[in-house]
């Protein structure tokens, strides 16, 4: 069994950043690719970025390319997710995922265990 739990979440203005953490523990994490999603109210959960299982692969959705950083620690075993220059149409429920397989994939069908997420309010 894997645990996923996030933190780092909260309300913060346009413009500026959050730093969203994602603490693993169980089974296998340095194996496995992990990704951030996000579900914003009334709309389908999203990808939002994903990295390898050694870290030196990363994908990003569009939307957050060039804004959002994906990194993670294996001797921690922890994912996070830098967000610099916060957008209102940011704001959305975030949730860290472990995938079965080691590289950084956008589809969430590709995943198998899911935090239970940490909600992100941008103010404009």
């Amino acid at each position: 069994q894997v645990q996923l739990v996030e933190s780092g979440g909260g309300l913060v203005q346009a413009g500026g950043s959050l730093r969203l953490s994602c603490a693993a523990s169980g089974r296998t994490f340095s194996g496995n690719a992990m990704g951030w999603f996000r579900q914003a109210p009334g709309k389908e959960r999203e990808f939002v970025a994903a990295i390898s299982f050694s870290g030196g692969v990363t994908h990003y959705a569009n939307s957050v390319k060039g804004r959002f950083t994906i990194s993670r620690d294996n001797a921690k075993n922890m994912v996070y997710l830098q967000m610099n220059s916060l957008e209102p149409e940011d704001t959305a429920v975030y949730y860290c995922a472990r995938r079965h397989g080691i590289g950084a994939e956008a589809a969430a069908r590709e995943y198998d265990y899911w935090g239970q997420g940490t909600q992100v309010t941008v103010s404009s």
